[in-house]
């Protein structure tokens, strides 16, 4: 497989946490020692980048470089702004009214990236994550007892317009589903 390390960038990137060799390897089908010597190629070609390759034992993830932590530091600050952004108030909506939620169902559902927006509502005790039971690797976010509590309701059933808006939901992920499904019959026909 050809440009291992190309691949390794996105996979790190996509996850936006660190992940071992061995995941890496049975991701990319290939060898251990072949994802060292990626990791390896890596690293140099991000040197004077914006982001850095960071090492942990036997584990790998994207980081920003201290080059650029002048800037990052600016956006954190405006994210853990004590009002909420838009996209936070979306991600918290979206695990209100879908939680416990992946991470993954979470960027489907928005069309994008949410580690940064999901790791801030952690901290700020918004959101709470627990281990995922039908998959160990990875994790499901749901409200926290604070904001049940800050929101002034008992439970989730609650929340105004609860059923009608997960059925909202419902109805976009089917369709979203089925023009996929349209799409993939289209492109393998021509």
């Amino acid at each position: 497989m050809n440009n291992i390390d190309s691949h390794i960038e996105a996979l790190l990137f996509l996850k936006g946490e660190p992940m071992t060799i061995k995941e890496l390897a049975k991701i990319l089908a290939v060898k251990e020692s072949d994802v060292k010597i990626a990791t390896g190629e890596l690293d140099k070609k991000l040197v004077d980048r914006g982001i850095v390759l960071v090492q942990k034992e036997d584990s790998y993830m994207l980081a920003t470089s201290s080059k650029s932590s002048e800037f990052a530091k600016i956006l954190v600050k405006e994210e853990f702004n004590p009002e909420l952004t838009k996209a936070s108030l979306e991600v918290i909506s979206i695990v209100a009214y879908r939680g416990p939620i992946s991470r993954a169902e979470i960027d489907y559902i928005r069309g994008v990236n949410s580690t940064f927006i999901l790791r801030n509502l952690l901290v700020r005790g918004l959101i709470e994550r627990i281990p995922n039971p039908r998959d160990s690797r990875s994790f499901i976010y749901k409200l926290s007892f604070q904001l049940l509590e800050y929101l002034g309701i008992k439970k989730i059933n609650d929340l105004p317009e609860f059923g009608e808006f997960n059925k909202k939901i419902e109805d976009f992920i089917k369709e979203n589903d089925n023009s996929k499904e349209e799409n993939n019959i289209s492109n393998s026909s021509v």
